[in-house]
């Protein structure tokens, strides 16, 4: 205790200043607020995903045409059953852009067939018909993969593209 007529340190069971012989009140006891009590965070609502298929069929729809998966990944980011398709929707449009991507460069392979117009005769050249073939079947494929994704859009379903729904590239 600390002697408020001459500000000596006394003993704290003191009732007596040894300085000044003053008697010694014990301090009031400190009142101290109770703690705040806090409310836990607010936990975001949960989603009705029923409704939140309902609503976003357009977006669902929209994320299997190709650059247009942008709209509903990009504006979309609160609605789980639009960002899952536009996810799916993005990686076709990615996968979309390879195929276009390979029958460029295979493309480019040409062989020399001759031409016999009768009396004439002309080399052309031309890529093989199995090349053109292999780039048509993965882009027919893929063509169906969209329309399985926009079935699914249309249904309300959160259902994994058969062979690229592994695929996350987007996250």
């Amino acid at each position: 205790m600390i002697c408020t007529q001459c500000g000596t340190q006394n003993p704290d069971d003191g009732t007596f200043c040894v300085g000044c012989g003053q008697a010694l009140q014990a301090a009031p006891a400190p009142q101290y607020a109770p703690p705040p009590q806090y409310a836990p965070a607010a936990e975001a609502p949960a989603v009705d995903e029923a409704q939140d298929a309902q609503d976003n069929k357009l977006m669902g729809i929209l994320s299997y045409l190709g650059f247009l998966a942008l709209i509903p990944f990009l504006t979309k980011k609160d609605s789980p059953f639009a960002q899952y398709h536009a996810k799916q929707g993005m990686t076709l449009f990615v996968l979309d852009i390879a195929v276009i991507i390979l029958n460029s460069i295979l493309g480019l392979i040409k062989v020399t067939k001759v031409v016999n117009y009768g009396w004439w005769q002309d080399s052309i050249r031309v890529t093989p018909w199995y090349i053109s073939l292999v780039t048509w079947l993965l882009s027919i494929g893929l063509l169906v993969l969209a329309v399985m994704g926009i079935l699914n859009a249309v249904k309300g379903l959160k259902k994994e593209l058969p062979l690229i729904g592994k695929i996350q590239i987007f996250k």
